[in-house]
């Protein structure tokens, strides 16, 4: 018998339109992990994507970005996997919880600002916890595209999420670490030894993200070479204080270390647009006349991070004592 297959529909999407997605599975991929599989509606190629993208999903009342952790070329499937935070805002419980085969969502289209570096000699991805998801997608290229690279992932014994198929893809290039000291002790060695023309990506909690910049500044490294990716706005630091400066009034909003633009311009009674509150759905996008921002979001490409005429009011900030603000 002879089997014919149809050419698969295209993958197209037009403009910034919303994907529906429906579960077509779910994997327990870890203890309080949980992997989603999702396809379109339609029954169409989903679009290509950038290593280190996520996808925004509408959890309910709530808007919340997953790192896509499947193949970026054309997929016919996205895949996240969702680490239950107990004592998180909601989403996390609301994918553990809702989503099941055959549940329908609406999700944005892809974005990164957490793509690997092109011209990098070599790429060392260092993953912490429920971080790995968000460097799947750079082992699969580095491995298609032949891309020199190395991962280190620190998990507590038994809630390796991914581990298993990590050890597949290259077990070789694959480091794996339990306990903050052996972390540290690792790490530091392994940046102090990374040739030439390396760059470093980071993703996990707030202390290991920390580590690995204090480590790799102490060895040199250029701070351009230094990536990282924090997976919860509730783990950013408070900043330093700046000012805000309103081109259409004049008037100075003072922004406080441990508040966001959007806050001080709220108390200060300026409306602004906002929706989700955690730098993923692009609501609250204002225009940047002058001033340096410190991107904090998950929206904005890196091309649109370079050009500095942006700034997400929900949590960057401005890098210099006073910005410039198109309001």
């Amino acid at each position: 018998m002879t089997l014919t297959t149809a050419a698969p529909p295209s993958s197209r999407r037009h403009g910034s339109d919303p994907l529906q997605l429906r579960v077509v599975d779910v994997v327990q991929a870890a203890p309080d992990v949980r992997t989603v599989v999702l396809a379109a509606l339609d029954g169409t190629r989903l679009p290509s994507f950038t290593p280190g993208s996520h996808l925004v999903l509408t959890c309910g009342q709530r808007l919340n970005a997953y790192s896509l952790t499947g193949p970026a070329l054309e997929p016919s499937t996205y895949s996240i996997s969702v680490l239950h935070q107990r004592t998180g805002r909601g989403g996390s419980a609301w994918v553990h919880t809702q989503l099941r085969p055959g549940a329908v969502v609406t999700a944005s289209l892809p974005r990164s600002a957490f793509a690997p570096v092109l011209s990098a000699r070599h790429h060392f991805l260092v993953a912490g916890g429920i971080g790995v998801t968000a460097m799947l997608s750079h082992v699969r290229a580095a491995l298609q595209w032949n891309r020199s690279f190395t991962l280190l992932y620190s998990y507590r014994p038994g809630h390796g999420a991914h581990v298993q198929e990590l050890r597949r893809l290259r077990g070789q290039r694959l480091h794996e670490v339990h306990g903050r000291a052996a972390t540290r002790r690792h790490l530091q060695e392994a940046l102090a030894g990374q040739p030439l023309g390396t760059h470093v990506y980071t993703c996990g909690p707030s202390a290991l993200i920390d580590t690995v910049q204090q480590y790799a500044a102490a060895a040199g490294w250029p701070a351009e070479r230094i990536h990282a990716e924090r997976f919860a706005v509730d783990e950013l630091p408070p900043g330093e204080p700046f000012t805000a400066r309103l081109t259409s009034s004049g008037r100075a909003i003072h922004v406080p270390s441990g508040t966001s633009l959007l806050e001080a311009l709220e108390a200060g009674g300026v409306a602004v647009p906002s929706r989700c509150r955690q730098g993923v759905c692009g609501e609250c996008r204002l225009s940047v006349r002058s001033g340096r921002i410190e991107h904090r979001d998950l929206y904005l490409s890196t091309e649109e991070r370079t050009a500095n005429d942006s700034i997400m009011a929900c949590v960057s900030r401005g890098a210099e004592e006073t910005v410039e603000i198109d309001l």
